[in-house]
């Protein structure tokens, strides 16, 4: 079964969808209806930058959504379609479209919502995320909870069997962070990001988040897709918006759904959208187990698939 994996943030570069933008009708039309419902110049942030205004959470989360979309939509014009669908984070929105799950027009007001709830909540409640590289999870669970003496500090992604992420306040976590290095981590890595994303800091904007969801609707998915927070296959539109509002605060559970989803049937994983970040974690859980693809534009579909 074909996978279709939408990236979240991280993938982001200036000059991102582009390519797409350039030779497909159905691409162009999601750039349009980006900047229609969030108001934002999303096509300028994406092909010129700058840099340091397309990462800002706020630009960032319709700009890469659109990006994902557009080479979604130029894929599906070429009638290359997935049977299963998942994103990373941010880029769960983009699978929640893909599965007929969410309208075009609501996906953008969504993602343009978290990212300013989410940038409200850095400021308000300042923190950081480190990638930690080369323990595993059992150990660096005992980490967290010794820093804990220093504030708030969780585990938010599990990427890989030996990449994982802590996250939360910024003292707290830079002690996580040297603590893991003590342990003999092979690397930890500061994370590029404004804030202590999927961790309790993010609980007044998940709040605020889970109001805003009551309003839009969520039908039954067309594709099979698989959430985040449970790293389960879901079917039911009302439990699927519960989990999207937890998704903010809550761990990404990327490891166990890559499992789950080969476990269901899932051999060939499509990354839609930019780079290829979620193609490089997929190798190390299931190592020689599937085909990988990555895709940003109909060119690349053409050369790597037909």
């Amino acid at each position: 079964m074909r996978v279709f994996m939408f990236p979240g943030q991280g993938s982001q570069y200036v000059g991102m969808g582009q390519s797409v933008f350039a030779v497909s009708e159905a691409a162009r039309r999601v750039f349009e209806v980006a900047e229609e419902i969030t108001g934002l110049p999303v096509r300028k942030l994406c092909f010129e930058g700058p840099l340091e205004e397309l990462t800002r959470t706020l630009y960032l989360q319709p700009a890469l959504t659109a990006v994902n979309l557009a080479v979604f939509s130029a894929l599906q014009e070429k009638g290359f379609e997935p049977e299963i669908v998942c994103g990373h984070s941010l880029g769960e929105y983009s699978a929640l479209f893909a599965a007929g799950i969410i309208s075009l027009e609501d996906t953008f007001r969504l993602v343009l919502k978290r990212g300013e709830l989410m940038e409200e909540a850095a400021q308000k409640y300042p923190g950081a995320m480190y990638a930690v590289i080369g323990l595993d999870r059992a150990k660096l669970e005992e980490i967290v909870a010794q820093a804990q003496v220093k504030g708030l500090v969780a585990l938010a992604n599990h990427n890989t069997p030996e990449q994982l992420v802590i996250t939360g306040e910024t003292e707290a976590t830079a002690h996580a962070a040297e603590l893991a290095k003590k342990a003999g981590a092979k690397r930890v890595v500061k994370l590029k990001v404004s804030g202590g994303y999927h961790s309790p800091l993010m609980k007044e904007a998940a709040q605020a988040f889970k109001t805003f969801l009551k309003d839009i609707p969520f039908s039954a998915p067309k594709k099979h897709f698989f959430s985040n927070v449970s790293a389960e296959k879901e079917e039911d539109p009302e439990r699927i918006k519960e989990l999207m509002g937890q998704q903010i605060e809550s761990p990404v559970r990327w490891v166990e759904e890559i499992q789950n989803i080969y476990a269901f049937g899932g051999r060939e994983f499509v990354e839609v959208g930019p780079r290829n970040v979620l193609t490089g974690l997929v190798k190390k859980i299931l190592p020689g187990k599937v085909r990988l693809i990555t895709i940003e534009d109909p060119k690349t579909l053409e050369s790597q698939v037909f």
